[in-house]
């Protein structure tokens, strides 16, 4: 009796360990489309023997549920996430700043873009004049120019600044989503510090790497596992974000007019690195300002040149020329300030000193400066198309460098997904094993059943059953 009573036991203890593992197998066919969920294998383990006067007696097996992950794989996917965001985040920008200035991917051709016809055409309303200097009309058509040039300017300025601003926007609507996810992290670390290293717990560190994997895309991170399967999170620059159960919010603040993160009481904001928050503040750090101090050196140098060419001739009043821009006392600022300083046509000193107010030598000065070196050593088109060419050439080889992140990040992500993802092949495979050894596992119940009711009937089977 004392046999059979071990054939039914271990008959049941197979029946029971069959079912999870089908039970298992369910479950990843069910979750195959579950965002960031880890496939679960079966580990089989003999139970421990027992041994009772002097033989040992097995009592069966047990089946139990691991997640099968790549710690090393995962973290990579994270890391080129934190890559691929910020380059997309920068391209993005960028990308915006070109539609500014009328660029394209295909052409960067300064003469083409409004600023570029703005200036072609205000130096060629100079030269038409030098041929006419007393026509009224060719003096308006200078002062018509010079307002179209000063328009040019003053809307790239401000699209710029709109560019400037919804970037800034960003840094904070960014820094809310890291804090919440933080604080999700926090909570799951938690939760699996009660279940680990005891028993697997596959569904709580699936949530936990899906919100690290979004994390990823605000910000970069660096990642540490810790005692009780926990992970520390810090930003690239060693902030701390998560420790254990603890999260530790970020915070924003006004420096110069920006949006700056600080973190336990220090700015960081120039440290970070990778994710969107990473491209945003590259682009509003560091792109911007250069474009737009350039677009204002530009404004200043055309402005300049011009109200100091026009104050050495004679206006159409027969007076020393006058300043033709209103221009703030430094290039800071000046795309965004240059104004037409007057409405008189007669206001165009187009003579030069002594000529009398019909002469044209000044005029002829004036159309010179189209080849003149106006800003930055270089005449206003050649700075310009300097200017447009860095705009076009940042942004061409920030969607190439988005292209090869992303590929990178592809590649990567297949690599973890043919580890840790569901196959329904092999499932469907596992599906008919498990099917297989439960089939076996009842058999041998039935036999074990049916053998046991003959021997407690003494061989007649009809009594009980």
């Amino acid at each position: 009796m004392g046999t059979l009573s071990s054939l039914m036991d271990l008959s049941r203890e197979a029946l029971m360990a069959d079912q999870n593992a089908l039970n298992i197998t369910a479950n990843n066919v069910s979750n195959q489309n579950t965002p960031g969920y880890t496939r679960e294998v079966v580990n089989w383990q003999p139970a421990d023997a027992v041994t009772l006067s002097g033989t040992s007696y097995s009592i069966g097996v047990s089946s139990t549920a691991v997640s099968v992950r790549d710690r090393v794989l995962e973290q990579r996917v994270q890391q080129q996430t934190q890559t691929q965001a910020q380059s997309g985040a920068l391209q993005t920008a960028l990308q915006q700043v070109q539609d500014i200035f009328g660029l394209t991917s295909t052409s960067t051709s300064a003469s083409s873009t409004t600023l570029g016809s703005a200036v072609d055409s205000f130096f060629n309303s100079l030269s038409s004049l030098e041929s006419n200097p007393a026509d009224t009309s060719a003096r308006q058509a200078v002062l018509t120019a010079a307002n179209n040039l000063t328009s040019a300017f003053n809307s790239a300025s401000n699209q710029l600044s709109q560019v400037s601003t919804g970037l800034d926007q960003q840094v904070g609507t960014t820094v809310g989503q890291i804090n919440s996810l933080t604080t999700t992290i926090a909570s799951l670390n938690q939760q699996i510090a009660t279940i680990s290293p005891n028993a697997d717990a596959g569904t709580l560190e699936d949530q936990r790497q899906l919100a690290i994997a979004q994390l990823s895309q605000y910000v970069g991170l660096d990642q540490m596992t810790t005692e009780s399967n926990g992970i520390t999170l810090t930003t690239a620059n060693g902030a701390i974000l998560v420790s254990g159960s603890q999260s530790y919010a970020l915070s924003t603040t006004q420096v110069a007019g920006k949006t700056d993160v600080v973190a336990n009481g220090q700015d960081i904001t120039s440290g970070i690195t990778g994710g969107q928050l990473g491209g945003v503040l590259q682009a509003r750090d560091q792109n911007l300002p250069t474009y737009a101090s350039a677009l204002d050196n530009l404004a200043y140098g055309i402005g300049t040149a011009v109200n100091q060419q026009n104050a050495l001739g004679t206006d159409g009043n027969g007076n020393p020329g006058g300043a033709i821009f209103t221009l703030p006392t430094s290039a800071a600022g000046a795309a965004g300030l240059i104004q037409v300083a007057t409405s008189d046509p007669k206001a165009i000193a187009a003579a030069a000193t002594g000529e009398g107010s019909s002469g044209s030598g000044n005029a002829i000065a004036l159309a010179d400066l189209s080849t003149a070196n106006v800003a930055g050593g270089q005449t206003a088109s050649g700075f310009l198309a300097s200017f447009l060419g860095q705009v076009g050439n940042d942004t061409a080889g920030a969607t190439t460098n988005n292209t090869a992140q992303q590929a990178t990040l592809t590649q990567l992500t297949s690599q973890r997904d043919s580890l840790s993802g569901v196959s329904l092949d092999e499932e469907a495979s596992n599906l008919t094993q498990y099917q297989r050894s439960y089939e076996a596992a009842a058999k041998v119940f039935s036999i074990v059943d049916s053998i046991m009711a003959s021997a407690l009937n003494l061989g007649v089977e009809t009594t009980v059953t």
